[in-house]
């Protein structure tokens, strides 16, 4: 493991994993093997993270569950207290148990875009693709694509990552079909 940035006692790093400079992984988070953590990046008490995900540059991820290969770009938002406050109703400050845990999910492969915002409790389905600066407060479908804010689905991506065209479709030569709004691959093209 290649670490400039830091494990807090309780948290854990798989083998191959490497922290770049400032980045944390909490205690109480899991982070699996063959994975890097940009600078700055955080990862929370209670995150478990797969095996070969890539964590972008200054991006934090509290509490949530992400499944291998997932690629969260710099400074996305993976967020899990669905009503934050600093203090109780007395005023006394809240620690780590004061907070409602409604933890993200990303699914295998997906694509979380830089400075994108995914709200508490969300699933982000395998392969989706979430657009740069998305806010997402819905559930996403695998190989989705949404964008805006708030996102809404603008089309689907590819395993490979690129757009599907409207006949669901990829330069790559994958094509897909949908039925009852779940696309699957049904052409591997040359990949087979």
């Amino acid at each position: 493991m290649t670490t400039t940035g830091w494990v807090d006692p309780g948290g854990s790093a798989g083998d191959r994993t490497r922290l770049w400079h400032q980045a944390q992984i909490a205690a109480g988070a899991r982070v699996g093997a063959d994975c890097t953590l940009g600078k700055g990046a955080y990862v929370g008490t209670g995150a478990v993270i797969g095996d070969q995900v890539k964590i972008g540059n200054y991006a934090c991820v509290f509490g949530a569950v992400i499944a291998s290969e997932a690629m969260i770009c710099p400074g996305a938002m993976l967020l899990e207290d669905p009503s934050p406050r600093a203090t109780t109703l007395s005023g006394a400050r809240k620690g780590p148990s004061g907070y409602t845990r409604r933890p993200v999910r990303v699914g295998l492969g997906a694509t979380i875009g830089a400075g994108a915002v995914i709200a508490p409790g969300v699933t982000v389905g395998a392969r989706a693709m979430i657009a740069v600066g998305a806010v997402v407060t819905r559930d996403v479908a695998p190989h989705a694509l949404v964008a805006g804010n708030p996102a809404r689905p603008c089309g689907w991506a590819c395993a490979c990552g690129a757009t599907l065209d409207p006949d669901l479709r990829c330069a790559c030569g994958r094509a897909y079909a949908l039925e009852d709004q779940v696309l699957a691959c049904v052409d591997e093209g040359d990949r087979a």
